[in-house]
């Protein structure tokens, strides 16, 4: 057993890994981090740009395809890693399916996640048909379709889970859009319910970006505000808080008593940006029961080594309370509204520029090639 284990045997959270290498499916790393604990995978494209130009692992693979194509190149190896990286899970998820038919928990595990190119963020249309696509070429059932939180991606939401497909909602920043992709889900659970879907086998999460609010919330606090490194925390808190309230409610009560799962709170962004804080802010202090948490390999190191989760704000009510209070005093002192909405356009910025630049690597090893 490891700390990965205690982390989901005895809180209820589901450590993730947000990385995906050839490599490590080559050589058994992905395999041995599940073997450690680690229960789902996400990536990005950051993450694939990083991979693609760190690694000589895809140059045989670029060399074998019949296209000059750098995007259709990039994606034909991309669903390649993350159709293996649902085999490495399978058995996982296979386990996962009877803790669920059994009424252990309410959601299943296992997922290997894949996003549609960030350049279709504004376009709810293309993100469909990306989507459907996308699914459709890694064909699991335990592959999750990203898509981002953006006004046209919750248009796209409903849609795509009402066609059956598992969806991973990214860039979630602000509580009042959290509560958007809530309602954007349980949406595409009644479409999928009303198009004869078996609702049980449609899973969902919802990515809330916690380390980079504090990054831009600590920009406009005085170097001495005892607030300074809470807020992210505090804004996960309400998130939570907003989980429950609506898990709690008659709409997901009906969806629940349909056969449906969960749609489980995921934080992301969870290694620390500060050196001056601890490496395990985010992951100590924000352990919750039916929550995931996806890390990099560093943050998860070190969880392996140390976590511990007894103290996290989520699991105790007198912590939550304080947190939010903290929160809540915040609106006198900046627009929270502005700060997060700045991080998700940054956000989208900052994968469109991944996703040029891992095109260009793709391109590099094709001229390499000729």
């Amino acid at each position: 057993m490891t700390r990965l284990n205690d982390l989901y045997d005895g809180v209820g959270q589901s450590p993730w890994i947000d990385n995906i290498r050839r490599d490590w499916l080559d050589d058994g790393t992905l395999a041995r981090y599940v073997h450690d604990g680690v229960r789902g995978v996400t990536s990005n494209p950051s993450i694939f740009a990083k991979a693609l130009a760190t690694s000589t692992a895809y140059d045989a693979r670029v060399a074998g395809l019949n296209s000059e194509d750098p995007e259709w190149v990039f994606e034909h190896l991309a669903v390649d890693d993350v159709r293996d990286a649902c085999d490495v899970l399978g058995t996982l998820h296979d386990a996962s399916r009877a803790d669920f038919s059994a009424g252990r928990r309410r959601y299943l595990d296992g997922f290997v996640s894949l996003e549609v190119s960030p350049r279709l963020a504004h376009d709810a249309p293309a993100t469909i048909d990306a989507a459907r696509r996308l699914a459709a070429a890694v064909g699991r059932s335990n592959v999750m379709i990203k898509i981002p939180a953006t006004l046209a991606g919750l248009a796209a939401i409903p849609t795509v889970l009402g066609d059956g497909i598992n969806v991973n909602v990214t860039l979630i920043f602000s509580i009042e859009r959290y509560r958007a992709v809530m309602d954007a889900w349980a949406s595409g659970l009644e479409l999928a319910i009303a198009n004869g879907h078996d609702v049980a086998g449609i899973a969902s999460v919802a990515s809330f970006f916690v380390s980079r609010l504090d990054v831009a919330v600590d920009q406009l606090l005085d170097p001495g505000d005892p607030r300074r490194g809470t807020i992210a925390v505090a804004q996960v808190a309400r998130a939570y808080a907003a989980y429950k309230e609506v898990v709690g409610g008659e709409r997901v009560k009906k969806l629940l008593a349909s056969g449906a799962q969960v749609q489980r709170p995921l934080w992301a962004s969870t290694s620390t940006k500060n050196p001056a804080y601890d490496d395990l802010l985010y992951v100590d202090s924000i352990a919750a029961n039916e929550t995931v948490n996806t890390m990099p390999d560093a943050t998860l190191a070190a969880a392996l080594d140390r976590g511990s989760y007894d103290q996290s704000v989520l699991r105790s009510d007198e912590r939550m309370a304080a947190a939010l209070a903290t929160l809540d005093g915040l609106g006198s002192t900046l627009d929270l509204a502005a700060v997060t909405q700045r991080l998700e356009d940054e956000g989208v910025a900052a994968f469109i520029a991944s996703y040029d630049e891992l095109l260009e690597t793709v391109r590099e090893k094709l001229r390499r090639r000729a």
